[in-house]
């Protein structure tokens, strides 16, 4: 995106591209592969990325078609990215530029070659141009189900006139979403705990292998082990992969910083001396709950949003909603108003009996949380309670 008049020229040149005669003439020298890219450091990248290679070289030709192109730029990116109604395109690059981009960023590049029949690399270049016609070029992006990895192989198994079949193992069921993406969110804790927020009970289900391959190395770890079968015979789908772009990852510079948790047990600390401290002199400190609950508030009407309008999948059954939610926000005056007139408070009754129940039924929740959670639910507990005590009568 950031390159548009090489995109135009590619775009043109592709279109124009003779592929019914050049693959009637010289199918054998043609060749493609699934190139598979080590995960970069930004939170759009942790995963690594997938794409395919065409390469022709009676023709001079040597493009990857990626899947994965898009633009910050685009109008209203973050209401419809929240929305899941984020629109990816299929771009061409030149290989030479495509690596060259790799190698600066310190992202390895694996290149398994396709063990394609004449007919079907004709069927592959065909659905790809088709694919990459201004008016089909453009979906609508979807995280688990619909990405960068899933579309080339959807792609390359259309091509494929016989039955593709993927090793057995890993079996059915023994991952989830969740568990994908706390692997490559290992050393990125607030990208894995901003995820876990978002995502509902739906990511814990198990998943099949082929849900697997949302993730570019699942994709590539499938293809290594996979056969094309027919009635008689049957062949690997492609051949091992080969390391052609061996880059350096960039040293990671980045200074220290807290982690969620880390972050979570000093606002418990905080909040509980603070507490101790307003019980003791019989006072609110309504100033405290303005900013906690106000906070949770507004990390629920998020969680809210996006169960209740967005596309992304997996967001839907949130249990998290029983801390942080709408309400917390909208009833914010009446806490305060009942903690300067020292006033027992309903509200705040009906939370503490609901946040714990919450901790104590923690682990037998169907969803998995991050436990930086735990300390922010404690939070609003005990900020709860005092409320309680501090109107109770004097013994």
């Amino acid at each position: 995106m950031k390159r548009p008049f090489l995109y135009i020229v590619l775009s043109f040149c592709l279109l124009l591209l003779p592929f019914g005669q050049t693959t009637a003439n010289c199918n054998d020298s043609i060749r493609l592969s699934l190139l598979t890219c080590a995960p970069g450091k930004e939170i759009y990248s942790l995963f690594g990325h997938t794409a395919i290679r065409y390469e022709n070289p009676s023709q001079g030709i040597d493009i990857v078609f990626n899947y994965g192109l898009f633009s910050f730029n685009t109008p209203n990116f973050i209401l419809r990215f929240s929305l899941g109604e984020t629109d990816y395109q299929l771009g061409a690059t030149d290989y030479s530029y495509f690596a060259g981009e790799y190698a600066f960023f310190g992202r390895s590049v694996w290149q398994q070659t396709l063990n394609l029949t004449n007919k079907e690399k004709v069927e592959l270049i065909r659905l790809l141009q088709e694919n990459y016609h201004p008016k089909n070029r453009v979906y609508r992006y979807n995280f688990f189900y619909d990405n960068c990895a899933t579309r080339p192989r959807d792609k390359i198994e259309e091509s494929i006139t016989e039955k593709v079949i993927y090793p057995a193992d890993p079996q059915d069921g023994s991952h989830s979403f969740r568990d994908i993406v706390h692997q490559y969110c290992k050393g990125h804790p607030w990208a894995r705990f901003g995820i876990d927020l978002c995502i509902g009970s739906e990511a814990d289900q198990p998943i099949t292998q082929r849900q697997m391959m949302f993730a570019p190395f699942y994709l590539m770890d499938a293809f290594a082990g996979a056969q094309i079968k027919n009635d008689s015979i049957q062949r690997p789908l492609a051949e091992a992969a080969e390391l052609v772009v061996d880059a350096t990852p960039e040293p990671d510079e980045s200074t220290w910083i807290l982690t969620p948790l880390q972050c979570a047990l000093l606002l418990f600390i905080l909040t509980a001396g603070a507490t101790i401290y307003g019980i003791r002199r019989r006072t609110g400190l309504w100033g405290i709950d303005l900013f906690l609950f106000g906070a949770a508030g507004i990390v629920g009407c998020v969680l809210a949003f996006l169960a209740l309008f967005s596309e992304h999948p997996a967001v839907s059954s949130n249990f998290l909603l029983l801390v942080f939610h709408p309400g917390q926000l909208l009833l914010l005056p009446y806490i305060i108003y009942c903690d300067r007139k020292k006033k027992k408070c309903w509200y705040l009754t009906l939370n503490l009996v609901v946040l714990t129940l919450f901790i104590a039924l923690f682990s037998l929740i169907p969803q998995r949380f991050d436990f930086a959670v735990v300390p922010l639910a404690l939070c609003l507990l005990i900020r709860s309670a005092s409320n309680l005590i501090v109107t109770s009568k004097k013994i």
